[in-house]
């Protein structure tokens, strides 16, 4: 609530907020109240149990004692025995509260710990140089019986630049993170250098790529680490050519400490253009193999996206490269346009190509470029 306090204002939503918060703060507050009572109620009662306890030794004790049967040593030493085994008792039970707290912390941690980790081993990444793609009759789904990608076949030459447009929800990111191994697919396969992707070691295979994402991530470390962030090995003199490749050389010069200057909270002092350039010379730094850009210039105004344009032409030469973009301008120099339609290819071929066909592509082409169509 407090860091979306604009919308909540500008939605006349302060009331309701008011009374979510009371909502869960008194909720809150009866537990707390709870919590408080049994860890105050036990250690009181744990010590009335011992005391009892003291008293029935003392009465039948002094009983047997005057009977003759035991001695006041013996009555002594049950006394001192009956302390001794109530006070790591009385003691836990001083802290019970907090060890309800740390038994709740405990469940949480181990919830996290039990998580399985991802299969690290396999077969290494193939490398010749280049990196031809296949999808080959691809299917997958994140809940059973809800396909998102549904028979997908593509070949993506190695060098080759291919464009995913398509409406929100068509699949599009996800054949991205299918291509990383974020998740496994279905059915079907995809290949990497004729290399089933399913044998691959993960590690070995985002080696090779690089990608850039809608939201610049860039970390609270010197712009030279930002930079070397995917090729720790990279020489100062990789890490300039990255920067000026990616049209950022100038702007991080300007910089109070230039490569060495530290940005603070992911980047916040500077523009989210300058990060997703800085992104773009991180991906360029690391030398991939396939290059995936994945919305990168969505968050941007008209003049940044044009210098990011010119990045990503300069960065993907020679690389096989995959883009996602609403913005039709940002791929109309791409070797091969695949319009996703529910999980499914609805046409291929070049900008041209599609404008001819006058299918989906030409009517997302008419919607931003020459009005709505009738």
């Amino acid at each position: 609530m407090i860091t979306g306090y604009h919308t909540v204002a500008a939605y006349n939503h302060q009331k309701a907020s008011i009374e979510q918060f009371c909502k869960v703060s008194d909720a809150l507050t009866k537990a707390g109240i709870r919590t408080d009572i049994f860890s105050g109620v036990m250690g009181p009662v744990m010590n009335g149990i011992g005391n009892i306890g003291f008293v029935l030794i003392a009465v039948f004790g002094g009983y047997f004692a005057v009977k003759g049967l035991i001695s006041v040593g013996v009555i002594s030493a049950f006394i001192v025995y009956a302390k001794q085994f109530s006070r790591p008792v009385n003691e836990i039970a001083q802290i019970y509260g907090q060890l309800q707290t740390a038994l709740a912390g405990a469940e949480r941690v181990f919830k996290v710990l039990d998580e399985g980790e991802e299969e690290k081993r396999g077969t290494l990444f193939d490398d010749h140089g280049t990196a031809e793609i296949s999808f080959e009759n691809v299917c997958f789904s994140y809940q059973k019986g809800q396909p998102v990608i549904r028979n997908f076949t593509l070949h993506v030459p190695s060098g080759k630049k291919v464009a995913f447009v398509g409406a929100t929800g068509s699949g599009k990111t996800t054949l991205v993170n299918l291509l990383m191994r974020f998740y496994d697919i279905d059915s079907g396969q995809i290949r990497v250098n004729q290399q089933n992707l399913s044998d691959l070691s993960r590690e070995s295979l985002r080696k090779n790529v690089a990608i850039v994402l809608q939201d610049a991530a860039l970390f609270s470390d010197t712009v030279e680490n930002n930079l070397k962030y995917a090729n720790e090995n990279a020489t100062v003199q990789q890490i300039q050519k990255a920067a000026r490749m990616s049209c950022c050389e100038d702007m991080i010069e300007r910089l109070p400490e230039g490569y060495s200057t530290v940005l603070a909270g992911q980047g916040e002092r500077l523009s989210q253009g300058q990060r997703q350039l800085l992104t773009i010379a991180r991906a360029f730094a690391a030398d991939p193999k396939i290059l995936i850009f994945d919305e990168a210039t969505s968050n941007v105004d008209t003049r940044t996206e044009k210098a990011i344009q010119d990045a990503m032409q300069n960065v993907m030469k020679n690389r096989t490269s995959i883009v996602i973009a609403h913005r039709l301008s940002t791929i109309r120099e791409a070797d091969m346009i695949v319009v996703m339609d529910h999980g499914e290819m609805a046409e291929a071929g070049t900008h041209e190509e599609l404008l001819r066909k006058k299918g989906k592509y030409y009517e997302l082409y008419r919607t931003q470029y020459a009005g709505f169509s009738t």
